[in-house]
């Protein structure tokens, strides 16, 4: 008897699941591939930039990669694409307002209060007790 299995759920979210036969350990979103190659591809060329040498395997730049991949897919999901999240940080960046243009609000402390002897009712001995 076979049994069919469960893989028409990951085709639904679209994640690479692995090479047939074999499964890998995580489930990750095609995209989440492509911007991680892109992203290991960039860092290696400005270490490369520095250095001028590129290394047989390049770690920093493999741990760098995976951070900012999982640093960009906090904000960017199948409800906020990433052209969305892009929109919406360039809004936010060519639109923030002036630190002088807010006006702060003044502080009241208890140093600025007085009492009138006449409104604070002094404590007798007997209601204390």
């Amino acid at each position: 008897m076979r049994l069919r299995t469960d893989d028409d759920i990951y085709r639904a979210r679209l994640l690479y699941l692995g090479p047939p036969g074999y499964t890998l350990p995580v489930h990750l979103p095609y995209a989440q591939y492509g911007v991680f190659a892109a992203l290991l591809a960039l860092f290696m060329f400005v270490r490369w930039l520095f250095t001028r040498e590129v290394e047989l395997f390049p770690s920093i730049e493999i741990s760098l990669a995976l951070v900012a991949t999982s640093l960009i897919f906090r904000y960017v999901d199948a409800d906020r694409p990433a052209a969305t999240v892009v929109r919406t940080l360039l809004t936010d960046w060519k639109h923030t307002r002036d630190a002088g243009a807010e006006t702060r609000i003044p502080a009241y402390s208890t140093r600025s209060i007085r009492l009138r002897p006449t409104l604070v009712e002094t404590v007798r001995q007997e209601e204390r007790l």
